[in-house]
C-alpha cells in the first residue's frame, strides 16, 4: 500500500513540476500551461499512453488538469463505439459533465458566501 502512495506522489509530482517548470522558465501564463495540459491528456489517450500512466499512477494521473483531458478522450472514444460519429460531439461532454457541474455549483457557493468584488482593472 506504501508503494501505491509513493507512485501517486511521483507521477503527480512529475506532473506539477513540468507545469513549474514551463511557468518559471519558459514564463508561460498559467491559463496557456492548463490548455496545453488538457490537449496533450487529450492526444496521449488517443495514443494509448495516458492509459498507462494511469494505471501506474492512480489519481495521481488522473486528479491534475490532465486528467481532464483523458477523461474528455475517454469519454469521445467509448461514445463513438457506442453512438457513432455523433460521440465525437457528445462523448467528452456527457463523460466530464458530473466535474463540470460540481465546479460550477461550488463557484457559485463560494461567490455568495465572500461576496467578491470585480477589480477596477477589470471593467472596461
Amino acid at each position: 500500500m506504501l508503494l501505491d502512495y509513493i507512485k501517486v506522489f511521483f507521477v503527480g509530482g512529475l506532473i506539477c513540476l513540468i507545469a513549474q517548470i514551463m511557468i518559471d522558465y519558459f514564463k508561460m501564463q498559467t491559463p496557456y500551461v492548463m490548455v496545453t495540459y488538457v490537449t496533450v491528456g487529450t492526444i496521449l489517450t488517443f495514443l494509448g499512453i495516458y492509459e498507462k500512466i494511469v494505471d501506474f499512477g492512480g489519481s495521481g494521473a488522473t486528479v491534475p488538469i490532465m486528467g481532464f483531458g483523458y477523461s474528455l478522450g475517454k469519454g469521445v472514444m467509448n461514445a463513438i463505439e457506442t453512438d457513432g460519429f455523433l460521440g465525437v460531439l457528445t462523448g467528452g461532454v456527457t463523460a466530464t459533465a458530473g466535474g463540470i457541474a460540481a465546479a460550477v455549483f461550488f463557484g457559485y457557493i463560494v461567490s455568495v458566501i465572500f461576496n467578491p468584488k470585480a477589480k477596477p482593472w477589470l471593467i472596461i
